[in-house]
């Protein structure tokens, strides 16, 4: 594991994905859902929009890096606003 620099921001990062899927696998467990269709142009499954959702944030963490000054952690806090959005409304 030493191909990776394991700072304390990367780690936080990986391990908010591990209980992101693992709070998703129980939610699904004991409350399966049903494809819906939503502001997005699919019909889509909570786990769908989830991995849309963590795409997108990544989209937007490169645009935020390549395109402006901003510090880091406003591209995050947008990237939970667009997750959230995705989930609910997506």
């Amino acid at each position: 594991m030493e191909w990776m620099a394991w700072t304390l921001p990367t780690a936080l990062f990986f391990g908010a994905i591990g209980v992101l899927l693992v709070g998703m696998t129980l939610y699904e467990l004991r409350r399966p859902c049903v494809a819906r269709r939503g502001v997005l142009p699919i019909v889509t499954t909570r786990g769908d929009r989830l991995f849309i959702g963590l795409l997108a944030c990544a989209y937007l963490h490169l645009l935020v890096i390549g395109l402006s000054d901003w510090p880091l952690w406003v591209a995050s806090l947008l990237s939970l606003v667009l997750l959230l959005v995705v989930m609910r409304w997506g």
